[in-house]
């Protein structure tokens, strides 16, 4: 009898739980409903990813991203605010429950996506860390850096690769770390360091906000792997995917050359099944994520589809110039490739 009450009991506490983390699965969307807004986090002053313009509206590659989840969610790209947190401030900021999501130069690692009660739904900038040094230095690549002082931002997957690459190549540095990517590099412009180290296109982005940009050189080599993408708390499976599928419908929606000129006139008469059914033509497909059924053509129509948002704000039409690279569609060289909506 005892081992039956212990049965039960084990059974019973199995049910309750099971009950709990069906309680939990649709939390976050609730919220925001209600508020009627998504609180976003971004970079704290990043050009192409996150940064405000002369108006103080936030612009950028990753802030795009988050007007994407708004015009799925409520139809409406606007209904989202933004809050720009350094490095060292944005895990707990989503982790207390501060912002809904983040979507800044953030690079998905083990520790982060496993460690931390975090989850990545996605890569939006497959990136690389590289350095950026004053001409005058005389130097044309990362071997010729040994003994150098290196500017670094805190909390940043940037300190440990940099460490990992000096130890393997044999060669010595002098790390000096600042709180914010400004500071860093600030800290290469006024002579406080060698090199500046970061993602490769942060480089570019800090080196155009510099009073005399064509001083600075960036390196031809690329030290690691960083891919960047948007991350919410782990446990909330229905807005995970949300966020998820956003980015995936903006890379089909390349794919298939649907852009925000033509994504009304598609929904009304294609004939290709792959784009009704991304469009909501055919199916609703919207549903399964508890998004209305034109939640793609909100997307497209109010924010664009990936190549859209990629140039205006990084790519040829912004001052960056960053060339698709790794990020092109991998049926044009790259590797960004989504899933399809079926």
């Amino acid at each position: 009898m005892k081992i039956l009450k212990t049965t039960l009991a084990a059974i019973t506490a199995a049910a309750v739980v099971g009950l709990a983390g069906s309680a939990h699965a649709g939390v976050t969307l609730d919220a925001i409903q209600k508020k009627g807004f998504i609180q976003c986090g971004v970079s704290d002053g990043l050009p192409g990813f996150g940064v405000p313009d002369s108006t103080g509206k936030m612009t950028g590659i990753d802030v795009d991203v988050c007007h994407a989840v708004a015009a799925a969610v409520f139809g409406d790209a606007s209904k989202v605010k933004f809050s720009q947190l350094t490095a060292k401030e944005r895990f707990t900021a989503l982790q207390s429950g501060e912002i809904d999501l983040i979507s800044r130069n953030t690079t998905w690692t083990s520790s982060r996506d496993a460690g931390m009660g975090l989850v990545f739904t996605g890569v939006t900038y497959y990136d690389g860390i590289g350095f950026l040094v004053n001409s005058k230095l005389g130097v044309t690549g990362a071997k010729q850096l040994d003994g150098a002082t290196v500017c670094i931002q805190a909390g940043t997957t940037t300190e440990l690769n940099v460490s990992d690459y000096f130890r393997t190549n044999g060669m010595k540095y002098t790390p000096i770390t600042f709180d914010t990517a400004d500071e860093s590099a600030k800290g290469l412009e006024a002579g406080r360091c060698d090199v500046l180290t970061t993602d490769q296109s942060g480089l570019y982005a800090q080196r155009i906000k510099m009073a005399h940009p064509d001083e600075f050189v960036v390196l031809p080599e690329v030290i690691s792997k960083e891919p960047l993408g948007p991350l919410v708390r782990k446990g909330d499976d229905e807005w995970f995917s949300i966020v998820k599928w956003t980015l995936f419908a903006m890379l089909n929606a390349e794919e298939m050359g649907i852009t925000s000129q033509n994504v009304e006139e598609q929904a009304k008469s294609t004939q290709n099944p792959d784009v009704a059914r991304l469009l909501g033509a055919d199916g609703d497909y919207g549903k399964d994520l508890k998004l209305r059924k034109d939640w793609v053509v909100q997307i497209v129509k109010q924010v664009g589809n990936y190549d859209e948002v990629f140039e205006r704000n990084i790519g040829q039409g912004s001052v960056l110039k960053i060339k698709r690279g790794l990020n092109a569609l991998w049926s044009n060289g790259g590797i960004q490739y989504a899933p399809p909506v079926r």
